[in-house]
């Protein structure tokens, strides 16, 4: 049975990701601010722990070997966040007052997040495409991120008459995300030999924090009574939405590599990195950015659900490509 899910992209973390959202929804009282096991300080400081775990174990020896591919770079940043933040834009403007105000707001901060970094280079490694390519694409992305995000979101929350503190916001992610981020560069020499023995742990404290922190926000936002107000159309509609934009943007890029005259290898670099959004940046951002938001569950739900699809669909197409190769 587990290799089933695995052939299909569902490992022990997307099923406890279901499993803390199940979990919110029956016992709010559990996971929310200020509820039985006050969770709220460990999602709050626990942003600093995820990214220091990145900067521990982001290795500058393989960002250096993609460095020069600059064609392959400049479209992937493009397409994460221009075409991204563009095509949601025109959709919520096309769809109007149909798409509730925070499920709109959910899609545009998916729209604006980085690319992930883990699952685009291991489905790059896997499709037999240009894995240092992807390695500098995904981490220069993480870090474009820490400012290009909130300007998005700042930008689009001002178009709808919303304030967004977004001087406070900026120091606050560059304090629990790019510092740590340069920290864990800094200890990486001292600390290399202990992560490559100890890997499973540090797999295990990043997806735990990131679990704490979808189990706080949607706890949070069912003790509010958020999720009564929506329909059951609603969700579905969501979950329609977002395996449409992940449909669409990989087409697009499929297309616009091949039509730049891209090798296979840059291609495949090319689709599986600008077609993706990062759950272990988006989860934690958004715990600083709508923190205080009582609808933050609903807020985060887009990019769960797509980092759900694209994990999903990815993994079927990446052991399709890579069997082509003999």
């Amino acid at each position: 049975m587990l290799s089933i899910l695995k052939r299909v992209g569902l490992d022990g973390f997307l099923l406890s990701l279901i499993g803390a959202v199940l979990l919110a929804i029956v016992w709010p009282e559990l996971g929310r601010s200020g509820g039985l096991i006050g969770l709220q300080n460990f999602a709050n400081y626990g942003v600093a722990i995820v990214f220091l775990l990145y900067g521990l174990t982001l290795s500058p020896q393989k960002i250096r070997e993609g460095l020069f591919n600059w064609r392959l770079h400049v479209v992937v940043q493009l397409a994460t966040f221009l075409l991204f933040p563009l095509l949601v834009l025109a959709c919520l403007r096309a769809l109007g007052a149909r798409v509730p105000p925070e499920m709109a707001l959910g899609f545009f901060y998916l729209a604006a997040l980085p690319s992930t970094v883990s699952s685009s280079v291991a489905m790059t490694s896997i499709a037999k495409g240009n894995v240092p390519g992807a390695i500098f694409n995904a981490s220069l992305s993480s870090l474009l991120g820490v400012f290009i995000t909130p300007l998005w979101v700042n930008g689009y929350l001002h178009s709808q008459g919303v304030s967004f503190p977004l001087g406070p916001v900026v120091l606050k992610i560059v304090l629990l995300v790019l510092v740590p981020i340069v920290v864990g560069q800094l200890l990486r020499p001292w600390m290399v030999s202990w992560l490559s023995r100890h890997a499973a742990l540090t797999k295990l404290m990043d997806r735990a924090t990131i679990l704490a922190i979808v189990l706080n926000s949607f706890s949070d936002s069912v003790a509010e009574g958020v999720w009564r107000s929506h329909s059951t159309a609603a969700l579905v509609g969501m979950a329609v939405a977002s395996l449409s934009l992940f449909v669409l943007v990989s087409l697009l890029m499929w297309s616009g590599c091949r039509a730049l005259g891209f090798n296979r290898e840059d291609n495949i670099a090319g689709v599986f990195c600008g077609s993706k959004k990062s759950l272990a940046a988006g989860v934690p951002m958004a715990k600083v950015m709508f923190g205080a938001n009582p609808a933050i569950g609903l807020i985060i739900a887009p990019i769960m659900l797509y980092h759900f699809l694209q994990l999903v669909i990815v993994s079927v197409v990446a052991r399709r490509l890579g069997a082509q190769v003999r």
